[in-house]
């Protein structure tokens, strides 16, 4: 039998036959349990009734999280000019275009969000088989390719998530820190669980939103009540 250290003990002793609470239950027990000597970042799963090799079946979107997502967002944008300097005044941490090109092709990837103007594209589409893999390639339909760089780049910074099903059916994301008031956490999943709803696909059968889990980077997880937390 395998055996555990104390905090582990604890932790799965708190968790022990929880499951299928409500949105407020699952944060108040992960915040509870996020005992670790850093700011744990309170993570949400949800398994989606889809399969995602199917375009009709594809989930991806963007939710602004109403309290943030706690994290220091680092914003790289391919532009040149006038945009250029637009996104540099807006806050972005790398500004470039064949330049931040090569520096990408190198294997320097110091950035979580990666912006770029149409004009840049052609560029940008060279660098498919090192950003695709990471979900950083910019993309219309989350609003990461636009003329608009100043809005995208504060909209980054501010708290925007961009999400993406995987290959196994399921979407995950940070959806704040453990430091945060239980309130807060709870806004922030519940705005989650509704971009996620709202993106559902055409091809989608039966079941949409098979089971939630809420947890944070050291804890236990906990299921969430699918019903109470879309209000179906």
């Amino acid at each position: 039998m395998a055996k555990y250290g104390k905090r582990t003990t604890a932790v799965r002793a708190a968790f022990a036959g929880k499951s299928n609470v409500t949105v407020e239950d699952a944060v108040a027990l992960v915040k509870a349990n996020a005992t670790a000597k850093f700011d744990e970042t309170v993570e949400i799963a949800v398994n989606l009734g889809v399969d995602p090799r199917h375009a009709d079946q594809m989930v991806r979107g963007v939710v602004a999280l109403p309290n943030g997502t706690g994290k220091t967002m680092r914003v790289a944008v391919f532009a040149r000019g006038p945009k250029a300097e637009e996104a540099q005044a807006a806050g972005a941490d790398i500004v470039g275009a064949e330049d931040l090109m090569e520096i990408v092709q190198g294997g320097k990837i110091e950035f979580d969000r990666c912006i770029a103007t149409p004009d840049m594209m052609p560029v940008v589409g060279r660098l498919g088989k090192v950003l695709g893999p990471r979900n950083l390639m910019p993309n219309p339909k989350v609003g990461t390719v636009t003329m608009d760089v100043k809005a995208a780049v504060e909209a980054a910074k501010g708290g925007e998530v961009q999400f993406k099903v995987e290959k196994a059916g399921v979407v995950h994301a940070g959806v704040g820190k453990a430091s945060f008031d239980e309130a807060k956490l709870v806004e922030n999943v519940r705005s989650f669980i509704d971009a996620v709803a709202k993106a559902k696909p055409a091809g989608a059968k039966g079941a949409y939103m098979k089971s939630i889990t809420l947890t944070s980077t050291m804890g236990a997880g906990v299921t969430v009540s699918v019903d109470s937390a879309t209000g179906e």
